[in-house]
C-alpha cells in the first residue's frame, strides 16, 4: 500500500490531485463591506455554545463582498488563474467568549471548489453561490477607486438572488468597518458516520497572520436589498437600521489558528 500525500482531499501516491496546497494561504482583494443592524434575538440563535452575544451592539451584522486572487506558498496558482480567483460574500456578526470579543461568518457563498474546502477547514460555513461585483479601473467607464465611484455586488444561490447593493465611494475613512475587526471564532464541526452526533465538534481561533491593506473609503448606500428564498436563511437577518458601507482593497496571509474548545468525545 502506497503512502498518501496531499493537505487535503483528495489524497493520492504523488499528492498533486489535492485541491489544497498546505498553508500558508495568501490573498489579494477588493472588499465591499454593507454594515447594519438587526434584531439580536435573529443574532444569538445563530450563536451556538459556548459563545455568547457581544456586549456591545450585539445587533450589528456585516454583509461582505469579496474578489480574491489567492494562493499558496509556491504562488503557482497566481499563472494558473483558475485555480487562484474566485469571489465570495458573507455574513459576519460579533460575539463573546471567555470575556473576548470575536468575529463569527454566520453565512457564506463562494463559487470555486477549492474555495469551498478550504474554509471549511477554517471553520466557515461555505456554500456555493454566485457571486459578482463592479471591477475599479483607472480608465472609464469602470469606476475608480476615489470619491464618486459607484459600484454594484450581487449573490445569489440555487438560482435566486438573496441579495444585492449599489454604493458610492464618498471620502477616505481610517476603518473598514467594525463588525469584521476581531479574530474569528468558528466552530470546526463533523458529523459521524453513524448518525449519532458530531465525531469532531471544535470551537477555533483564527485571523491574518500579516495584514496590509490600502485606505479604506466610506461610502453611501444607495441601494441595498435581501430577499428570500426557501434554501436560504440570510434574509431572516432583517434590516433594522443601516449603519454604513466600505471598499478596500487589501492582502492578507492566513496560517492557521488554535483551539479554544477541543473536540467533544462521543
Amino acid at each position: 500500500m502506497s503512502k498518501q500525500q496531499g493537505f487535503f482531499y483528495p489524497r493520492s501516491a504523488t499528492g498533486q490531485a489535492s485541491l489544497l496546497p498546505p498553508p500558508p494561504w495568501f490573498y489579494s482583494g477588493d472588499l465591499l463591506t454593507i454594515e447594519y443592524r438587526t434584531d439580536p434575538a435573529w443574532v444569538a440563535e445563530l450563536l451556538p455554545a459556548p459563545l455568547t452575544l457581544a456586549p456591545e451592539d450585539p445587533g450589528a451584522v456585516a454583509l461582505i463582498w469579496a474578489d480574491w486572487q489567492s494562493c499558496g506558498g509556491t504562488k503557482a496558482e497566481l499563472l494558473d488563474p483558475i485555480r487562484a480567483q474566485y469571489k465570495e460574500c458573507f455574513a459576519v456578526v460579533r460575539c463573546a467568549f471567555e470575556g473576548r470579543v470575536y468575529s463569527r461568518c454566520l453565512y457564506i457563498w463562494v463559487d470555486k471548489d477549492f474555495a469551498l474546502l478550504r474554509g471549511i477547514h477554517q471553520g466557515y460555513p461555505k456554500k456555493f453561490g454566485s457571486i459578482h461585483m463592479t471591477r475599479p479601473h483607472p480608465f472609464a467607464p469602470a469606476p475608480q477607486v476615489a470619491a464618486g465611484g459607484s459600484f454594484g455586488a450581487t449573490l445569489a444561490a440555487n438560482d435566486r438572488r438573496l441579495a444585492e447593493t449599489v454604493i458610492t465611494l464618498s471620502e477616505p475613512t481610517e476603518r473598514n468597518g467594525f463588525v469584521n475587526g476581531h479574530p474569528m471564532a468558528h466552530h470546526r464541526w463533523l458529523p459521524a458516520i453513524d448518525g449519532k452526533g458530531d465525531v469532531h465538534a471544535e470551537l477555533i481561533e483564527s485571523g491574518g497572520a500579516k495584514f496590509e491593506g490600502a485606505k479604506p473609503w466610506r461610502a453611501k448606500v444607495d441601494h441595498f436589498e435581501m430577499f428570500d428564498s426557501p434554501t436560504e436563511e440570510l434574509s431572516r437577518l432583517e434590516v433594522k437600521e443601516m449603519i454604513g458601507a466600505y471598499y478596500r482593497q487589501i492582502g492578507v496571509i492566513w496560517n492557521g489558528g488554535k483551539s479554544l474548545v477541543p473536540s467533544i468525545e462521543r
